[in-house]
């Protein structure tokens, strides 16, 4: 699949239950820096949706 690091750190915390403006915070970087991420790993994961990506992430094992 090829996630980055801080594309698995941005799965993570989706999984977690953070919004955007939270990831953001917490990673100290742009709602649309998150965003970017979110996208790549939605795209990379073949996912519509947070939910999605979060079931496929731990389906695959990317997160816990």
């Amino acid at each position: 699949l090829g996630l980055t690091r801080r594309e698995l750190e941005i799965l993570e915390l989706i999984a977690s239950g953070l919004s955007t403006r939270e990831i953001a915070e917490h990673l100290f970087v742009s709602e649309n820096t998150v965003k970017t991420h979110a996208s790549r790993v939605f795209d990379k994961l073949g996912a519509r949706r947070r939910t999605q990506a979060v079931q496929l992430g731990r389906q695959w094992r990317l997160i816990p």
